[in-house]
């Protein structure tokens, strides 16, 4: 699993500048890198914010016999900052302190006249000071810079770097007035780790910079901020209530067989109604056959025997009953229950030809009891001596208060019961060795039910492990749910190329947090995967990953996991983020299909902040609670961006839901 974020120092420092856009055309604001890794990420910094590009050296003072522990440091103007600790622990006499400063003053002096070529130094007294490196450890040498500019007087200091132990962000934090650290990677192991090329910046790229920027600002160029959005606008393509337009879906879609479809929130209107229309066209018109959505096992089958004609739901709302577990309005909203009434009559326009229609799926693995239950309704049916052993088996899962997964993980995982995992793999093992011997009795009806008993036995087992996890191992128990998802699918996939005689192509409908490659964004840092990870993995050059995002509007969401829904307002995207950059394009809607878009790819290839809101929403957390860093252009294959959107409709309306958010205005708003 790699965490690295950086292309190269370039690339960071195109990271950190939407952290820092308030600081843009500020008259009073310099930056300075730390050299030498520190320039090139401080280049990019000062070229986006329009403010001059200096150097502040800083250079180790090493204790005598052991150079690598600081005993101080030296930084330009000949400030001196000590450790005192180190110096009385070591006793190490003044002369010593003094031999060592002027050799390392010298070195400071030959390196300052190299890269200012003439340029005098910068004044620091009353100026912002926006002090950045290439990433921190210890922080020793940010430290002793912030120590020494603190003695020229300066209005405020700003630190900023694209990685550093979240420790040592909070140290430097107290010292500095503002603290930017563009990532914390736990375990945080070495600085390099953050970047794919971490080459050694030579004095002469130093130079080089240095000179760039100087000229750029005689010449009055510099900012990037309108070069990104103009290579934006120049090549989005547009959509209606955010469908692409024919031609440009196919075109991006191509022979792909798995097209997954992202949602920015479980509860936008438009994000359901667009992935919905897509998936329409992609059944009509190119042969697509099922829909896998990031819902539980059984309730989204219950779904399909609907869409099918079988089962005992008259009506689509009925079908979608199933959907008991918070948050109920993901999947009973009015936009799927539409959804599922079209697919039904589009099953039935198909008559016998059962090529032609489509089927509906879950990916997710909550449902313990529910897919146990269905495992042994089966049996039931087709083999009562084996549902004997299996109601035996499962009644391990009996034993924990509660009656529900999250109830068996907290016993499971704190020593309060024994855990099933063994049960539930046995179970799995024993419905599979008997699996041919019911096709056989039962044929094609039975070879649909079969299948949807073994994957709610698999089911099963991956939900034991997932609560067992959960309380423990966040970033497991989120691999396996990963990992289900994608065998999910893997076995979906299997199952209808044998019932179908050719392989399928499936639409999937997920969170963009499991659609999108994590690979390319924070998450890889803590060791996390996803489906749109593993999903390009196994099928290379074979899926389409579609985002979406928008700048503001409303969110069907909770305050707290399992609250009632709340029509709420989702605040205007940070800063700095991939949705105010989108918004500031201009424009209600628009597409961006990244193989058809360089300039647009080139302009989004650097980490920047995207807004994940799930079935919670926090605003007063807002960056905390629902934003991360990602490569938006590597994350997906394409982003459709709307720029305000509003509150899906549940099918169950609370009267919090009618009445939605009270204005912050309140009550003084008119």
């Amino acid at each position: 699993m790699s965490d690295r974020l950086f292309q190269d120092r370039r690339d960071a420092g195109r990271a950190l500048v939407g952290r820092l856009e308030r600081y843009r055309d500020t008259p009073d604001v310099i930056v300075v890198g730390l050299p030498r890794g520190g320039v090139p990420v401080a280049y990019e910094i000062a070229m986006a914010l329009d403010a001059p590009l200096d150097t502040f050296l800083v250079r180790k003072l090493g204790a005598p016999g052991r150079e690598e522990l600081a005993m101080g440091a030296i930084a330009s103007g000949g400030v001196i900052v000590l450790n005192e600790d180190v110096i009385q622990g070591m006793k190490i006499s003044p002369e010593v302190i003094q031999e060592t400063a002027e050799r390392e003053g010298r070195e400071l002096l030959r390196r300052e006249k190299a890269y200012r070529e003439g340029r005098p130094p910068p004044a620091f007294t009353g100026r912002t000071v926006i002090v950045v490196d290439d990433g921190l450890a210890t922080g020793a040498s940010m430290r002793a810079a912030v120590e020494a500019l603190r003695r020229h007087r300066p209005a405020a200091i700003v630190v900023a770097v694209p990685a550093a132990p979240e420790s040592t962000c909070r140290e430097i934090g107290a010292m500095a007035d503002e603290m930017v650290c563009a990532t914390t990677p736990s375990p945080f192991l070495a600085v390099g780790r953050s970047y794919w090329d971490f080459d050694q910046t030579t004095d002469e790229e130093v130079q080089d910079l240095l000179r760039t920027a100087s000229r750029s600002r005689q010449a009055g160029t510099g900012s990037q901020g309108s070069t990104e959005v103009a290579a934006v606008r120049l090549e989005a393509l547009p959509t209606a209530e955010g469908v692409p337009r024919e031609e440009d879906l196919f075109e991006l879609v191509g022979d792909a067989r798995f097209v997954l479809i992202g949602e920015a929130s479980h509860g936008t209107h438009e994000f359901y109604e667009a992935r919905a229309r897509m998936t329409r066209r992609l059944i009509e018109e190119k042969g697509f056959c099922a829909v896998a959505v990031e819902a539980d096992w059984p309730d989204a089958y219950r779904v399909n025997r609907y869409v099918h004609g079988r089962g005992g739901d008259a009506t689509a709302e009925e079908a979608l009953r199933g959907f008991e577990r918070f948050p109920t309005w993901m999947w009973r909203n009015t936009v799927v229950l539409d959804f599922v009434a079209w697919l039904r009559e589009h099953n039935d326009r198909a008559g016998r030809d059962e090529r032609a229609k489509a089927g509906f799926y879950g990916l997710d693995l909550y449902s313990l009891h529910r897919s146990i239950h269905e495992v042994v309704a089966f049996l039931e049916r087709v083999d009562p001596q084996a549902a004997a052993r299996a109601r035996e088996r499962y009644a391990c899962f009996d034993h924990h208060a509660g009656g529900d997964g999250r109830s068996y993980g907290f016993a499971a995982a704190f020593g309060a019961g024994e855990p099933c995992e063994r049960q539930a793999v046995e179970q799995l093992a024993d419905l599979q060795r008997h699996a041919l011997e019911y096709v056989r009795r039962d044929g094609i009806l039975t070879q649909d039910e079969l299948f949807h008993a073994e994957q709610s036995a698999r089911t099963v087992k991956a939900a034991e492990g997932y609560y067992r996890m959960m309380f423990s191992e966040k970033a497991s128990s989120w691999n396996l749910r990963g990992r289900h998802m994608a065998g999910t699918l893997d076995a979906l996939a299997e199952h209808l190329a044998r019932r179908r005689g050719r392989p399928p192509r499936i639409v999937v409908w997920a969170h963009n947090s499991h659609v999108g490659d994590a690979r390319v964004t924070e998450a890889a840092a803590r060791g996390e995967i996803n489906l749109g990870r593993l999903a390009r993995e196994r099928y290379p050059g074979e899926c389409r990953l579609i985002g979406f995002t928008a700048y503001a509007g409303t969110v069907t969401a909770a305050e707290d996991w399992g609250g009632p829904a709340a029509r709420m307002r989702v605040r205007p995207a940070l800063s700095g983020s991939i949705e105010a950059l989108l918004h500031e394009v201009g424009g209600k809607e628009f597409l961006l299909s990244f193989g058809l878009a360089p300039r647009a790819a080139e302009a989004l290839r650097a980490p920047r902040l995207e807004r994940a809101i799930g079935v919670v929403y926090r605003p007063q957390t807002e960056r905390r609670s629902h934003y991360l860093h990602a490569r938006v252009a590597e994350q997906f294959d394409a982003v459709i961006h709307i720029d305000e959107t509003r509150a899906v409709e549940p099918l169950e309306r609370t009267a919090g839901w009618e009445e939605g958010e009270v204005p912050e205005t309140y009550p003084t708003g008119v």
